[in-house]
Parts: structure tokens; sequence; C-alpha cells
């Protein structure tokens, strides 16, 4: 299996912290640790993000179910990428999938059982794209590590539908920002996919559960060190989906932060991610 060598990748974490420990006035503005702009996209993009518990007795909801179906619209070949689950949970999980996305009409295959270029190539000829949840961390770090997060971004952008949910709809945003998760294995860089225009917050709690006032107090200090960022924070079985440059909530709860404000939404467009996707198109 190819990987990046662990110096290689020991060098590149020492480097953000030194960057890190700089004196402010040197390395980030007084007070503020913005991250780098991070998100582009591409008129045929077509992302699908869910906010996680999306299964019930070993099926889809009927509801995601619903809307995965539209999303996947043509293709019958699903690659799924299960590297947030840990490698010794990955035949299961695989077979777990498999068995839910044929009663959908879906054959489904999973990455973990090719490496290196042959890897590469895979993400490169998907016909559509499925990341599973588990840990956000390790899901990036296996990411970098096998060099498949620049052609995972470029499928996507080059019109391969991808739907990702929990820790799969994290390496969607710009950064890993707001993830329920533990940091459990350590990366270079919180850098994502950045093919989804805000950070994204899985499993958010609906207004009427007792962990809402909490989650939201937390996402609201962290615009506070990232002023310039956008929080989506999408409940258990929310759905949004970026397609031909329009985002829409298609299934709630979801939630929408930025600066200092935030707000339920609704169903339908979200204007002002659709406002910058467009910012941020790019013709392929």
């Amino acid at each position: 299996m190819t990987h990046i060598s662990r110096r290689t990748f020991l060098k590149a974490g020492a480097a953000a912290g030194l960057a890190a420990a700089l004196p402010a006035s040197a390395a980030v503005p007084p007070g503020l640790y913005p991250a780098r702009p991070n998100f582009r996209n591409t008129p045929g993009a077509s992302i699908m993000l869910t906010g996680g518990s999306i299964t019930r007795d070993e099926s889809f909801l009927p509801e995601v179910a619903a809307v995965q179906k539209s999303h996947y619209a043509g293709r019958k070949r699903i690659l799924l990428i299960l590297h947030a689950s840990l490698p010794q949970d990955r035949d299961r999980m695989e077979q777990r999938l498999q068995a839910m996305f044929a009663a959908d009409g879906f054959e489904a295959y999973s990455l973990h059982h090719l490496s290196g270029g042959a890897a590469r190539r895979r993400i490169e000829t998907a016909e559509a794209i499925f990341v599973g949840g588990g840990e956000t961390f390790l899901l990036l770090r296996t990411l970098l590590e096998e060099r498949q997060l620049r052609p995972l971004r470029e499928a996507a952008l080059g019109g391969t539908p991808f739907h990702g949910t929990s820790a799969g709809a994290n390496i969607a945003g710009p950064h890993i920002g707001c993830t329920n998760d533990f940091p459990v294995v350590d990366v270079p860089s919180r850098a994502a996919l950045g093919i989804f225009p805000a950070v994204i917050n899985p499993h958010h709690p609906r207004t009427d559960e007792p962990e809402f006032g909490g989650r939201a107090h937390k996402i609201r200090s962290y615009l506070r060190a990232n002023p310039g960022e956008t929080v989506l924070g999408l409940g258990n079985a929310a759905v949004v989906r970026l397609h031909a440059g329009r985002v829409e909530i298609p299934l709630q709860p979801a939630f929408l932060y930025h600066g200092g404000t935030s707000r339920e939404l609704a169903l339908g467009e979200v204007g002002e991610l659709s406002s910058l996707v467009r910012q941020h198109a790019q013709a392929r």
C-alpha cells in the first residue's frame, strides 16, 4: 500500500504547528485564526450531504432514499469510501451498505480493497460516490496519506454525484471545523475537499432537544474565531443538496450560522449558500 512517509507527514504537521506558534502579528490577525479560503465549484457539481442517522432496520430511511435515488439518477454502480471506519470494520460496513443499496437498485463496492494508483484511478472513473460516517479525522488523514483527496475533489467537480453522510459530510466543506468527533489521529491541516460552501456540523439537535443550546453556543464560538466562515448544521436524516448551482434543503432540520446570526432553514433553496456557489463557479 502506498503511503506518504511518516517523516513527511510529521514534518507537515510540525510546520503547521510552528506557524500556529508564531507571534500573532507575524502569522494571523490579532486574536483571530481564520482558515484560508478553500471552496470551489463547477456548474456540473452535484453534492448531497446528510447529517447522519440515515438508516433504520438495515435500510435507508424512505425519505432519505427518495432523495438519494434522485441524486444518483442514471447511475448504477456506487463507490463506497469507508475510511472513516476502522480498517477492521470496513468489510462488515461494505456488506451492510451493499445490501441497503441493492434494495434501492444500486450496486455498491468499497474502495478499501484497492490502494495506491489503482485506488486513485477507481475514484477518477467512479459512476457515483458515497462517503460514509465514522471518525472524521481518520477519514481526512487516510485521504491525505493515500493521496486521494485531490482525485476525489476533481471527480465531484467533474460531475460525479457525491453523497457524504456525517463524517463524509464534514469533509465536503472547506475545512474540518465543527465536527463532533474527537481528533483520534493527527492531521497536518484541517483543509478538506472544499466542494460545499459551508463548514458542516452533523447530528445538529432540533430546537426542541436539550442539546440545542449547547451546540448553538459552540458553533457561535467557532465563528468568533473564524468570522469569515459559514456553518451549516444538519440534523439527523436532514439533507442539503448542491445541484446545478443551487443549494436546497430537501429534508430538515437544518440551521445556518454566519457572523453573529443564525436561523433555522425552511425547505427549499438557501439563497446565501447559492450566492456563494455562484461567486466561486468555475467553467470546466
